[in-house]
C-alpha cells in the first residue's frame, strides 16, 4: 500500500445512508464513459427537488445522505458537472477521478526518516510511570495527564470517535478499550491510491488499519493503562473507529461526512479529526485561479462539511481538529501550491482568507489545535493564527532542543501505538528501503530507538513508533475533552451519558495552562535549519494568542477545577 502521512485530507467515495434506485439518465443524453460524482443541494432544497435536478442534468443517484443534502451520482454525460452546477437546486458536483500517480510521503510526521539510521538515541528525561513505555511520553507529563488519571482515568461510557485511516484493534493497548459494536468503515479502498483491495468488497474489516495514522492517534487518546506498552491521555474511555480516510492517507468528502453524521446519530461524545479535506488544502468559494467546475466543487465541499459538523455538534459531539502542518498563519495564508492533490496536477492558487477554508479545522464548532515540542515552543511546522486556533497540545518536534543532546532525536516526537503490518511495509528511511520490521516481527536494530515492541507471555505483541504533527497534538486535546465528559457528564435519556459540547469546549479553554507569546514575537527557526518561510509572528496576549490559543491543554486542571457553566475562558 502506498501512503501519504499528513495532518489532513477527504475522498469522494463512500458507503452512504440510503441506496436509491429507479432514477435513470434522461433519454437523449450524450454518452461518454460513466463517471462518479458527489453532488450537494442548495440550502432549503428537499430531496425530491434535488434528485429531479440531478436527473435533468443527466445523472443517476446511486446513494444519498438527506441530512446534509449529499448525493452520489453516476453519469454518462460529458457535461454533467456543468449542468449540475447551473441548476438552481444544486451547489455543484465533485467528480471522483484518478490521476495515475501515487501520493507522496509527508515527511513532516515522519521527518526523522530522512536520517533514521543515523540519529543518536536520547536518554529518557522522566521518571518511571505506570506502563513500561510511559517514561517516553513527555506529552503526558507536560499536560499533567499522568496526575489527572489518579482523579479521573476516564469513563467507559464516554465514546471517542477516531475519524481516521482505521484502528488496529489487535494491539494489546487498544484492544481493552476498542468498541466493536459502534465502530464502522466508511471509506472503501481506492485502487489507484491504496493499491489492490485486501478483500473482494474493498471495504476493510473494522479493527484494522492499513495506514497506521489512525492507530497512532487512537493510542494517544485512550491506550489502556494496563501495565503493558504505554497509556493514553484517557486510558479508560471507549475508542470508536470511524474509518473515513483511505489507506494512503487521503480523506475525501463522502466518507468524512457520513462518519460525522454517524457520530451524531450514535451519540458519540468526542470525535478527533487529524486531517484536511482533499483534494484542496483550502476550499474557496470562487478563487479566480480555479476553473468554474473546480469552484463549484469547492463550494459543495464547504457546504457539505459545514452541515455535517453542525449536525454532529447539535447531536452532542465535541469536535477536535488538527490545525495542519503547513507552517503558516491560517488568517494570512500563503499561495497554495499543493492543490489539487488528487484528480489533477496542482497549480499555484492565491488564497483569500475571507472566502477560503481549511476544513475541517476552520469549520463550525471545531476546536483547532496547534503543536508544541517538549520545550513548549511552537513546532516549526505547526499552523497557527488568532482567527483559527483554539488551544495548543504536545504534537512532537524532532528539531526541538537546540544546543542539547536531545536536538534532532526521535524522543522529541510522540510515541504511540502502530500496526505491525504497516511497519513491515514502511522503509527505514528515504535512503534505506529495508522494512522497519521484518517478516518475523523483529525490529531492525538500526532503528531500535524509534520503534518499540512489547510482548505478553502468551506471545501477543504490540508495536509503537514515533510521529510528529498537529495530527498528534489534536488527540492529546481530544483525550482531555473525553476526561472532561467523564468527570462532569451526566446520565441522559435511555441510559445515555454525555455533556454539552459547548460546555466541554469552554471548560477545556478555561483550564488550559496560559502560555505567552515568545519574545521577540517574530519566532525564527534558523538554529533548527529552517529558512525565512518558517518565520512566524505570534499575535495576542497571555490569555489568548496565535501560537497557543487559550493555552496548552492541562488534563489535571480540567478534572480538578469545578465546572462553571457560564464562565468565560
Amino acid at each position: 500500500m502506498s501512503r501519504r502521512f499528513t495532518a489532513g485530507a477527504v475522498a469522494t467515495t463512500a458507503v452512504l445512508a440510503l441506496t436509491v434506485t429507479g432514477l435513470g439518465v434522461p433519454a437523449g443524453a450524450a454518452p461518454t464513459s460513466s463517471r462518479t460524482f458527489t453532488v450537494v443541494a442548495e440550502d432549503g432544497v428537499g430531496a425530491d427537488a434535488a434528485i429531479a435536478a440531478i436527473r435533468a442534468a443527466g445523472g443517476t443517484v446511486t446513494a444519498r445522505t438527506d441530512e446534509v443534502g449529499l448525493y452520489q451520482v453516476r453519469s454518462d454525460r460529458a457535461d454533467f458537472a456543468a449542468k449540475a452546477t447551473a441548476a438552481s437546486a444544486l451547489i455543484g458536483a465533485a467528480e471522483q477521478k484518478a490521476i495515475g500517480r501515487k501520493p507522496k510521503l509527508d515527511l513532516v510526521e515522519q521527518e526523522h526518516l530522512l536520517a533514521a539510521a543515523k540519529t543518536k538515541g536520547a536518554a529518557d528525561r522522566r521518571g518511571k510511570k505506570l506502563d513500561p513505555l510511559d517514561d517516553k511520553l513527555w506529552g503526558l507529563e507536560m499536560m499533567r495527564a499522568d496526575r489527572a488519571r489518579k482523579v479521573e482515568p476516564g469513563d467507559r461510557r464516554v465514546t471517542v470517535g477516531v475519524l481516521d485511516t482505521g484502528v488496529d484493534a489487535s494491539n494489546p493497548d487498544i484492544a481493552p478499550n476498542f468498541n466493536w459494536s459502534l465502530s464502522r468503515n466508511f471509506a472503501p479502498d481506492l485502487v489507484d491510491v491504496d493499491g489492490p483491495c485486501e478483500v473482494p468488497s474493498c471495504l476493510d474489516a473494522v479493527g484494522t488499519d492499513d495506514g497506521g495514522h489512525g492507530t497512532h492517534v487512537a493510542g494517544t487518546i485512550g491506550a489502556a493503562a494496563n501495565g503493558f506498552g504505554l497509556s493514553g491521555v484517557a486510558p479508560n474511555v471507549s475508542l470508536v473507529e470511524l474509518k473515513g480516510g483511505q489507506d494512503s492517507g487521503y480523506f475525501f468528502l463522502d466518507p468524512v461526512v457520513n462518519a460525522l453524521l454517524y457520530a451524531g446519530k450514535s451519540g458519540l461524545d468526542v470525535v478527533n479529526m487529524s486531517f484536511y479535506v482533499d483534494p484542496w488544502l483550502y476550499n474557496c468559494t470562487a478563487n479566480p485561479a480555479d476553473s468554474p467546475a473546480d469552484q463549484a466543487e469547492q463550494r459543495a465541499i464547504i457546504k457539505a462539511m459545514k452541515r455535517a459538523l453542525t449536525y454532529a455538534h447539535n447531536r452532542g459531539v465535541t469536535l477536535v481538529g488538527a490545525l495542519g502542518n503547513n507552517n503558516e498563519d491560517l488568517g494570512n495564508p500563503r499561495v497554495d501550491e499543493t492543490s489539487p492533490d488528487y484528480g489533477a496536477d496542482p497549480y499555484p492558487r492565491p488564497i483569500d482568507n475571507e472566502s477560503c477554508w481549511d476544513l475541517p479545522a476552520e469549520g463550525p464548532h471545531v476546536i483547532g489545535v496547534s503543536s508544541v515540542g517538549p520545550s513548549g515552543k511552537k513546532a516549526d511546522y505547526s499552523n497557527y493564527g488568532t482567527e483559527q486556533i483554539s488551544i495548543a497540545a504536545p504534537g512532537g518536534w524532532f528539531r526541538d532542543g537546540f544546543g542539547t543532546d536531545t536536538f534532532r532525536t526521535p524522543a522529541n516526537m510522540i510515541l504511540s501505538t502502530y500496526p505491525k503490518k504497516v511497519l513491515q511495509e514502511e522503509p527505514i528511511s528515504a535512503d534505506i528501503p529495508d522494512p522497519r520490521v521484518d517478516a518475523d516481527g523483529n525490529i531492525d536494530p538500526r532503528i531500535a530507538n524509534e520503534v518499540f515492541k512489547q510482548c505478553k507471555p502468551n506471545g501477543e505483541c504490540g508495536y509503537y513508533t514515533y510521529l510528529q504533527g498537529t495530527s498528534m497534538a489534536s488527540p492529546h486535546a481530544a483525550g482531555v475533552a473525553a476526561l472532561i465528559v467523564s468527570r462532569y457528564g451526566k446520565a441522559e435519556g435511555r441510559g445515555g451519558f454525555g455533556m454539552s459540547p459547548d460546555l466541554v469546549e469552554q471548560h477545556l479553554y478555561r483550564t488550559a495552562a496560559e502560555h505567552a507569546c515568545p519574545e521577540p514575537r517574530l519566532q525564527q527557526y534558523r538554529n533548527e535549519g529552517r529558512d525565512e518561510t518558517f518565520d512566524a509572528y505570534c499575535a495576542g496576549g497571555l490569555n489568548f494568542n496565535g501560537f497557543y490559543g487559550y493555552g496548552i491543554v492541562d488534563a489535571y486542571a480540567a478534572v480538578t477545577t469545578p465546572l462553571k457553566p457560564n464562565a468565560r475562558p
